[in-house]
């Protein structure tokens, strides 16, 4: 991937679309997905466009009676304990994936937290740091043989356009100096997307291509620990917590982009790149507002996403990704 490549490619789909146009006559039967998250939000939304076409749905999830409450009507789907937060816990998940399945065609990267309260995880780790991308680069990376025994995986990580908030901060990924919610998801969500860069240059050799996408804006239960004062103040809900803002998009909506990025052929022989708006996004200009879209040139930098992968390696402990 190069940044010329980071250009729309006229998708039949917009903005607007729904996870039911994007999955519309598609038959993806005998194919087996991982989503996490996948049992409420965009998650629950991914879930159901794929187990409609055919597909095999294994959702990990960190409160499992919940899930399979909210999957009982939802065919060919499974639940697997597992908490982001807690490599133990990814670990243990990936060993029963591999004990259930011998490949995976999908690895759909979708559970997130966000502006959370400063929160340690693990060694000291900044707990959206860990969450939203630690978390999922542990089960990838312990995933991969089954990802690579697909011969034409894809692997989809929801970042957002809350990256255009901050780089990695090299200097200090973990808030030492003094923690900032903000800041810290959006150095999250920078880092979904340079994983995404890095995993699919690692990848392609073993057919396994990686995208990276903003879903657009939508009320879900990521919003659960911001108080309805925050969002009032944002302009996002009125004080009933009924959402006002014309440029929220419904749950399906929210949803389209990723499963476009697991299904579109356009993306054959494609990797490495941001998506918004079912299409390929545009790269941003380093001062341009939030909500105008696009990328930053530097969550697309594919030295910035091979130095990023080594500090993940270091924390983490993933193994090497092997066939």
């Amino acid at each position: 991937m190069t940044i010329t490549d980071q250009q729309p490619l006229d998708s039949p789909f917009s903005a607007a679309s729904t996870a039911e146009d994007v999955m519309a006559g598609l038959d993806l039967s005998g194919s087996t997905a991982v989503v996490t998250g996948g049992y409420s939000g965009l998650g629950l939304e991914t879930t159901r466009g794929l187990s409609a076409a055919g597909v095999r749905v294994i959702v990990p999830a960190r409160r499992p009676e919940i899930a399979r409450a909210a999957l009982a009507d939802v065919a060919g789907c499974e639940v697997v304990p597992m908490d982001l937060a807690d490599l133990d816990s990814v670990r243990a998940a990936a060993v029963r994936i591999h004990n259930t399945i011998g490949r995976l065609d999908l690895l759909m990267a979708v559970a997130g937290i966000m502006a959370i309260p400063e929160r340690r995880v693990g060694p000291g780790w900044e707990g959206q740091l860990a969450v939203n991308h630690f978390g999922h680069f542990a089960l990838t990376c312990e995933l991969y043989p089954l990802l690579a025994a697909a011969d034409g995986a894809r692997v989809v990580v929801n970042s957002s356009a809350g990256h255009t908030l901050t780089d990695i901060r090299w200097h200090d990924p973990h808030f030492r100096t003094g923690y900032d919610k903000w800041l810290a998801y959006g150095q999250a969500k920078t880092a979904n997307a340079l994983f995404a860069v890095r995993l699919d240059a690692l990848g392609q050799g073993d057919g396994v291509r990686a995208f990276a996408l903003h879903p657009g804006k939508i009320i879900t239960g990521l919003q659960r620990e911001m108080t309805l004062h925050e969002q009032i103040e944002r302009g996002w809900v009125d004080e009933q917590g009924t959402v006002i803002g014309a440029d929220f998009k419904t749950p399906s909506q929210g949803a389209a982009t990723g499963l476009w990025a697991a299904t579109s052929p356009q993306l054959d022989g494609r990797g490495g790149l941001y998506l918004e708006a079912c299409d390929v996004a545009r790269v941003s200009a380093p001062t341009a507002p939030m909500d105008d879209g696009g990328v930053r040139a530097y969550a697309i930098d594919p030295d910035a996403a091979a130095r990023l992968w080594e500090l993940s390696v270091a924390a983490t402990g993933a193994p090497p990704l092997m066939r």
